[in-house]
């Protein structure tokens, strides 16, 4: 007797995992206005290099010294940075731990 699958099983995911020092970076949207109000035109931006970290590798997360944390706000040199064409924005990045030079936090 023949098992048939279920078509309506759902697709699996993909997802990206860093290894080594890196982490994988959502970079915050460009700016399309100026901080006092001024409308920049579609082809002019500001270009950001702030993001929240989606995830971290195995090695940076069992290394106390480095003090990076899924979900931190960071700052990062983009020069370093890896674009994942894993979706249609492409604003995700592995970036490596000495790439982030600044993490966000609140007192």
């Amino acid at each position: 007797m023949a098992i048939k699958k279920n078509k309506t099983e759902p697709a699996s995911l993909e997802i990206v995992e860093p290894i080594g020092n890196r982490v994988l970076i959502r970079k915050d949207e460009d700016k399309k206005e100026t901080k006092g109000g001024i409308q920049l035109p579609d082809n002019i931006e500001i270009p950001t290099i702030t993001g929240r970290i989606v995830t971290i590798s195995a090695e940076v997360e069992n290394c106390e010294d480095i003090p990076l944390r899924q979900y931190d706000k960071v700052l990062f040199n983009p020069k370093g940075a890896i674009p994942v064409d894993f979706e249609g924005d492409n604003r995700l990045f592995v970036v490596e731990v000495e790439n982030v030079v600044a993490v966000f936090r609140k007192s």
